[in-house]
C-alpha cells in the first residue's frame, strides 16, 4: 500500500481492508532522508511510524536525498519493490489517487515494468461525496501543507472536517487533488486508537505553507 501519511491513502487501506479482496502486507512510504518527514506532506518519521503502528502493518521505508532528481526517486522505489515482491511475494501495489489521468499513467507504467499490478480503489469518484464519507467515519485529519498560490495559507493546520470544506474556495477539489494541500491523519476506522499529536510552529518554503505536528 503506498502510504502518504494522508487521508487519502488511509481511506483507500480501509476500503481495501473492508472488501477483503487483497490481502495487505505492508506500507510504503517515502522520505526526506535529510529532515526524516514524508515527502511532500512535510510529516515527521516517528508520527509516521505511529501510523503505522496504529494500522497494525509494518512500515517500508525509502529514504530520498534532498534534493530529490526524478530519477533517483524512481531507482530507489523501483529497488524497493522489487525486493517485495522478489522476497515476500508482492503481487500488487494499491494507490490512492482519485481523478489524475497523467498520476495514474505514471504509476502504471512504474509498477507494471517491475511485474506488479497497480490498483486505484478511489479513482473516479466524486471527491465531495468522498470526502464527507471519510469525515462521517470518524477519520480525523490535519492540513500540514497548503499550497499559498491556490489557498490561504491561514488553513495550514486546519482539521479536515465540513467547516474546512465550507472554507474552500471555489474551484479547490474537498480532497485536495489537485495539490491544494496534504494532510496528516490522527484517527480513523482504518486505526487502532488514535495518533495523540500537537501543532507546532508554521512554517513557509517557497510557495508552501507547512505546520508542523509533533507527538503528544
Amino acid at each position: 500500500m503506498s502510504w502518504s501519511s494522508g487521508k487519502d491513502s488511509a481511506w483507500t487501506l480501509h476500503e481495501v481492508l473492508a472488501t477483503g479482496e487483497l490481502e495487505v502486507v505492508g506500507l510504503l512510504t517515502t522520505l526526506n532522508a535529510q529532515v526524516d518527514r514524508v515527502a511532500m506532506h512535510g510529516v515527521r518519521g516517528e508520527l509516521l511510524r505511529g501510523q503505522a503502528r496504529a494500522v497494525g502493518l509494518p512500515l517500508v521505508e525509502i529514504g530520498l536525498p534532498w534534493p530529490c532528481a526524478n530519477a533517483d526517486y524512481e531507482q530507489r522505489l523501483g529497488e524497493a519493490l522489487t525486493r517485495l515482491r522478489l522476497e515476500r511475494g508482492v503481487t500488487h501495489v494499491i494507490f490512492g489517487d482519485l481523478f489524475l489521468e497523467d498520476i495514474r499513467a505514471y504509476r502504471e507504467r512504474q509498477v507494471s515494468e517491475l511485474g506488479l499490478e497497480p490498483v486505484f480503489p478511489l479513482f473516479g469518484r466524486d471527491t465531495r461525496a468522498l470526502a464527507l464519507a471519510m469525515i462521517d467515519s470518524g477519520l480525523q485529519a490535519c492540513l500540514s501543507c497548503v499550497d499559498s498560490e491556490q489557498l490561504d495559507p491561514s488553513l495550514s493546520g486546519r482539521a479536515f472536517d465540513r467547516a474546512l470544506l465550507d472554507d474552500l474556495p471555489g474551484g479547490a477539489d474537498p480532497c485536495g487533488e489537485n495539490g491544494e494541500f496534504h494532510t496528516l491523519v490522527t484517527a480513523g476506522p482504518m486505526f487502532e486508537g488514535r495518533l495523540r499529536v500537537r501543532r507546532g510552529k508554521r512554517h513557509t518554503d517557497g510557495r508552501f505553507v507547512y505546520t508542523d505536528f509533533l507527538p503528544r
